[in-house]
């Protein structure tokens, strides 16, 4: 039987995120290749759907037994699978929402940009202050309209953009892969920032943290796509 296109994505993530050794340049490649080939449906998702609510009936299903790209209201996470080396999931934004810059401590992630078009700002630290709260001086990698299809983003932990922040154009969704994942327990919490531009440097702000804002709603929605067979169950 053919494996479907997550479970590929799984088992390669796995395979290289709980190996000892750091990943190299190009088995991260392989990975965001097989990112590339994933598209909305692939995950569950009709991203032209249109219905009453995203998921309409208890089951998770809607009347294909995918869930409605176009019909949410506040920024979603569809949790796929998250162990103690990556994590893998789905948010879903509608047009107008933003995901404010917040940080990736320590991790690599990998991103798809599933369907629609956003705004991307992403920073690197250039000088960081790490006396009390996160304060210091940010270069700006990414600052850009980015319209599906694109080529997957991987940003590091001290490059790529590892603060970002998204604002959808459209109705949008992006697929991350993050190793390891968030942990407060591990010291890897997400920290929100405000960005402050420098008119005499361009390209530079300071950044200070904040608070997360009280208007950021992230909302769960259950993961319907092709199921995925982790390492556990293949043992048994």
């Amino acid at each position: 039987m053919e494996k479907s296109k997550i479970q590929m994505l799984y088992d390669a993530s796995h395979a290289l995120f709980s190996q000892k050794e750091l990943p190299t340049f190009q088995q991260i490649h392989y990975v965001k290749d097989l990112l590339d080939k994933i598209e909305a449906i692939d995950v569950g998702i009709d991203e032209l759907g249109m219905c009453d609510s995203p998921v309409s009936d208890a089951s998770g299903d809607s009347s294909k037994g995918l869930l409605c790209g176009q019909s949410f209201s506040e920024i979603t996470y569809i949790h796929i699978h998250e162990c103690e080396n990556f994590s893998m999931g789905v948010f879903c934004l509608p047009a107008g929402k933003v995901f404010p810059l917040h940080d990736h401590p320590e991790m690599t992630v990998l991103s798809k940009l599933l369907y629609g078009s956003a705004y991307v700002k992403a920073y690197d630290w250039i000088a960081l202050d790490c006396s009390g709260t996160q304060t210091g001086l940010g270069g700006k990698v990414v600052d850009e309209v980015m319209k599906a299809p694109h080529e997957p983003s991987i940003l590091f932990p001290r490059s790529g953009g590892n603060i970002h922040s998204f604002t959808a154009l459209t109705a949008c969704a992006i697929l991350d892969v993050l190793s390891p994942p968030y942990s407060e327990d591990f010291g890897r919490p997400s920290t929100y920032f405000s960005d402050i531009p420098i008119p005499s440097l361009h390209g530079y702000a300071i950044l200070e943290e904040r608070p997360m804002p009280s208007d950021l709603v992230v909302r769960g929605a259950p993961y319907i796509g092709p199921p995925i067979v982790t390492v556990n169950e293949y043992q048994f």
